[in-house]
């Protein structure tokens, strides 16, 4: 089921939290609403599933497959919803917490008995959890408490799965673990499905698209790769992982960076760690540095170096890269960006540029 968010507005008290956010999601897609903590996407979730109400603003909708939902009441909405810390019941069986939605359905509209048992059956399976079904919560670990919270949330059939920080009560390794459940679990069942997070790797790894939400605004969005490749704007490419920031001046339409820092910093040049060269000798376009760290255990090599600015920079390499050309403490080197992206005043910027 497709969903048109329109003109979405949303305050409380004195505090704007939604800016007039609209989005469109295809059918099917799994998209992830990412930003910092404050930026509105769990309020503007929530707004989609009913559970709160935007702004009284003309042309303001929520409309699934083409049909507007803004009057449906949160339990006509066929929206299921998975919360961060699981919001199970803690006195009924995970069978019984499954069976839950469909236990309270109007009578007209409720399943049989048996119904009920298969459906809950064939969604402990789904989950990886058949054996658990007679268990407490208590007596899960966090991820497979979350397995049976979006396990709940799939019982009524949803046309719209809603995940706020799905994750975010659990540990690095239990959640890239469960991230790649999930999107594996998604190209199953193919249910349109929304999920809010503030962790960039996770929303990467698992989303078809993404959006990147900042101060109540949505600052871009569009498929996972294509946003990171090409942020529209500083705070996106910030956002979606680490940066080494260069500020500089614009003379002639040309962007200039030194090794004078200027006061106004109106130019800047973002460049990934991943992003760079490192030379033994002076180079066009090449930054003096000094190493002052590196770092080998893990997946890759890790260097930090100091520039002439007394600024901090990071190079990521791998392991074969690195042993082709090792560097070490106190080595004066030169670092060549292979990529960059420059910005004015926040906006992306597109011209010539000398270092």
């Amino acid at each position: 089921m497709s969903i048109e968010i329109k003109n979405i507005n949303k305050t409380f008290k004195d505090f704007r939290a939604l800016h007039n956010v609209s989005l469109d999601i295809p059918t099917g897609k799994l998209v992830a609403i990412l930003g910092p903590s404050g930026c509105g996407k769990t309020t503007l979730l929530r707004i989609v599933a009913g559970l709160e109400t935007p702004d009284p603003v003309a042309g303001a909708d929520i409309v699934f497959d083409g049909v507007s939902a803004s009057g449906s009441p949160v339990n006509r909405r066929r929206v299921g919803f998975v919360f961060q810390h699981y919001a199970l019941f803690r006195q009924m069986t995970v069978f019984e917490n499954i069976a839950f939605g469909l236990r309270v359905k109007p009578r007209s509209e409720r399943p049989s008995r048996e119904e009920i048992r298969q459906t809950v059956h064939d969604l402990l399976e789904l989950v990886q959890l058949s054996r658990l079904g007679d268990r407490y919560p208590d007596q899960l670990s966090g991820g497979q408490r979350q397995r049976v919270a979006l396990a709940r949330a799939l019982a009524i059939r949803p046309k719209v799965l809603l995940l706020d920080e799905p994750f975010g009560a659990l540990d690095a390794q239990v959640r890239a673990s469960l991230r790649r459940w999930l999107r594996n679990l998604h190209d199953s069942i193919h249910v349109t499905s929304i999920f809010v997070t503030h962790d960039q790797e996770e929303a990467l790894e698992v989303a078809d698209e993404v959006v990147v939400m900042n101060k109540g605004r949505i600052e871009q969005s569009g498929e996972a790769n294509d946003v990171f490749r090409h942020p529209k704007s500083e705070f996106v490419m910030n956002f979606l992982g680490e940066v080494n920031i260069f500020h500089g001046r614009f003379e002639d339409d040309k962007a200039v960076f030194g090794q004078v820092r200027p006061p106004s910093g109106e130019a800047k040049m973002l460049v990934r760690p991943h992003d760079f060269d490192i030379r033994r000798v002076a180079a066009s376009g090449g930054i003096p540095a000094e190493v002052i760290r590196v770092l080998t255990a893990g997946s890759i090599v890790k260097i930090e170096l100091l520039d002439q600015q007394k600024q901090v920079l990071y190079v990521h390499q791998s392991h074969a890269e690195y042993g082709r050309n090792p560097v070490r403490v106190l080595d004066q080197v030169y670092l060549l960006p292979k990529s960059s992206r420059i910005f004015r005043n926040g906006e992306d910027w597109v011209g010539d540029y000398v270092i």
